[in-house]
Formats: structure tokens, C-alpha cells, sequence
């Protein structure tokens, strides 16, 4: 899997949003400067999140960003595909949708295997956990092999 910086920033700009002590909304701005986050593609991903009812915006004085639901019902897995698209895609295709010929045929299911793996730990990881720094055991007992920290 690969992780685009637009998912990675649209994560950390959610945090940073979630850890605010005050639960005021905060501007792009802060969020870009707190995260180093380029302004202009800040703005682009906070629409996409809008897009998907992750975030919403307030206007005046005191406007800014702020989550549109609680933190608990926002998982990994709806930000990315909020700013990405699906978790797994085949040249554009969702892996169900592909198809090959008769040798070829078991790359469908490696496809759907990986996506269904994604799942495990995407959809159960909240915006709220990560702001806590309290991740499910799940995901903790996948960390703690000297094997899943192996660049290969």
C-alpha cells in the first residue's frame, strides 16, 4: 500500500483538530503551520474531508475547521478514502470489478485478500484513538514483531 501525502496530511490536520484542549475550530492556517502542511493543498484536502462530511467549516471571528461528527466515528479508512479514493484499486478498477484469464484469475483474490487485510487495521483505527495515542491492541500486537518494522 502506498500512502499519499494528501492522506497523510488530512490524518495529522484531523488530529490536530481532535487535541484541541479548547474543541474551538481551528484555521487552515494553524492546522498548515502546527503540521507544516502546504496552505494550498491544505485547503484542497479540508474540501475533500467537507466533501465527505468529516469536517465542516465556520465562518467569522471565530471560524475555522472542526470535525462535523465525533472523533470516535471517524476511522483511518474514511479519511483516506474521503481524500484517495478506494483503499485498493487495479489500475483504477475496485478488485471485484477486475478480471483476467484463467492463469491470471488468482491475482483477483490476492486483490480482495489485500484490501480485506487494509480493513483489519484501517476501519478499527478512530481519529480519536490516534489523537489519544491510545491505538487498538490489534493494531499494537501487528507493531510488535521486529518483522513488521522490516523495510522489505
Amino acid at each position: 500500500m502506498r500512502v499519499s501525502a494528501k492522506s497523510d496530511y488530512a490524518l495529522r490536520a484531523l488530529i490536530e483538530m481532535v487535541a484541541r484542549e479548547d474543541g474551538k475550530a481551528v484555521s487552515a492556517e494553524e492546522l498548515g503551520r502546527l503540521q507544516e502542511i502546504p496552505h494550498g493543498f491544505l485547503q484542497a484536502i479540508l474540501a475533500d474531508l467537507r466533501k465527505a462530511d468529516i469536517v465542516i467549516s465556520q465562518r467569522g471571528p471565530s471560524g475555522g475547521w472542526r470535525l462535523a461528527r465525533p472523533a470516535s466515528g471517524v476511522t483511518v479508512a474514511d479519511v483516506i478514502r474521503a481524500v484517495d479514493g478506494p483503499l485498493v484499486s487495479v489500475y483504477g478498477l475496485r478488485p471485484e470489478s477486475v478480471t483476467y484469464n484463467d492463469r491470471a484469475e488468482g491475482l483477483q483474490q490476492v486483490w480482495v485478500a489485500a484490501r480485506d487485510s487494509l480493513r483489519e487495521v484501517l476501519e478499527f483505527v478512530t481519529i480519536e484513538q490516534l489523537s489519544l495515542g491510545k491505538l487498538p491492541s490489534a493494531v499494537t500486537k501487528r507493531t510488535a514483531s521486529d518483522e513488521a518494522w522490516q523495510p522489505h
